[in-house]
């Protein structure tokens, strides 16, 4: 699987000349679509109570607070159920991606399933950045690591077997150290990451394809291929995958790793690490102690 690519960033924290590897209008169109086909949000659902699960477990009151994309009404509807001031700010339909946040305006913000979409990650986590006030917190899930890795495996061998080429089918996802690592590049302390792994079954790849067309989540890469998929690929592979990621009751496997990011902003209140050479001790004392 490849992994996304993370772009370089410029001094004020936004990529310089960052890929566009994602059609926003597209997007929106297949979100809209999946509402009147009756949204798959299961996935979703998850995630808005995983998240007011780890907002729980937060010794610290959040008077402004921001749902940064997040699609659907679940994650929106959990928020204002818990703080009085909270706002959506969307991430489609801007121009490069411009939140329009004013400096230290929030104490809070929350994204759930929207941030692997962004054409300039490292853009978009340093505007949130600068939107938040000093020992304010940034929350985000998104979708990484393995997800729907079984799918591109399948899709591969088909393309490869029946046209001799491949194109890409299934969005590419940054591993849970990329996206750490970007964490701390735009300027976030105490900056966590961790995955939570969801295993989901199906009777067919058909099945999996009819949720994902519901969760609004089918291929919007630039990239795709124009030409309508052969029903003999297509064919090839379901059957790819059911000889391949099947249970012994004949059910096939989806994963979907949900990465979940978290980092703080700056504050004199917040545990900073030790200045090299300011330990009072040696190691070989502490040993020498132990023994």
């Amino acid at each position: 699987m490849a992994d996304r690519p993370v772009p370089a960033s410029s001094p004020t924290g936004s990529s310089a000349a960052a890929p566009e590897l994602f059609d926003h209008a597209l997007l929106q169109a297949r979100q809209h679509r999946a509402e009147r086909l009756g949204a798959a949000t299961f996935l979703l659902e998850r995630v808005s109570e995983d998240a007011m699960e780890r907002l729980g477990a937060v010794v610290r009151s959040f008077a402004a607070v921001a749902d940064i994309g997040s699609p659907g009404a679940a994650v929106g509807d959990a928020l204002r159920a818990r703080f009085d001031d909270v706002t959506r700010v969307d991430l489609l339909g801007r121009v490069r991606e411009d939140l329009a946040l004013a400096p230290q305006s929030l104490d809070l913000a929350v994204s759930a399933l929207a941030l692997h979409f962004a054409n300039d990650l490292p853009g978009v986590l340093a505007q949130v950045r600068r939107a938040l006030r000093p020992d304010g917190l940034l929350l985000a899930a998104l979708l990484g690591g393995d997800t729907l890795t079984e799918l591109r495996q399948a899709f591969a061998a088909a393309e490869t077997e029946v046209e001799g080429g491949l194109s890409p089918r299934v969005a590419p996802f940054a591993d849970l150290r990329d996206l750490g690592a970007l964490l701390q590049r735009a300027g976030f302390a105490l900056p966590v990451a961790d995955v939570d792994r969801i295993v989901v079954r199906y009777d067919n790849a058909f099945a999996l394809m009819q949720d994902l067309r519901r969760m609004g989540a089918t291929n919007v890469l630039r990239e795709r291929r124009r030409t309508p998929l052969r029903r003999a690929t297509l064919l090839r592979m379901a059957q790819v995958y059911g000889e391949r990621f099947a249970d012994a009751d004949g059910r096939i496997r989806a994963t979907f790793d949900v990465v979940w990011l978290s980092g703080w902003t700056p504050h004199d209140s917040q545990q900073k690490p030790l200045k090299p050479g300011s330990a009072t001790h040696s190691l070989a004392e502490a040993v020498k102690r132990r023994e």
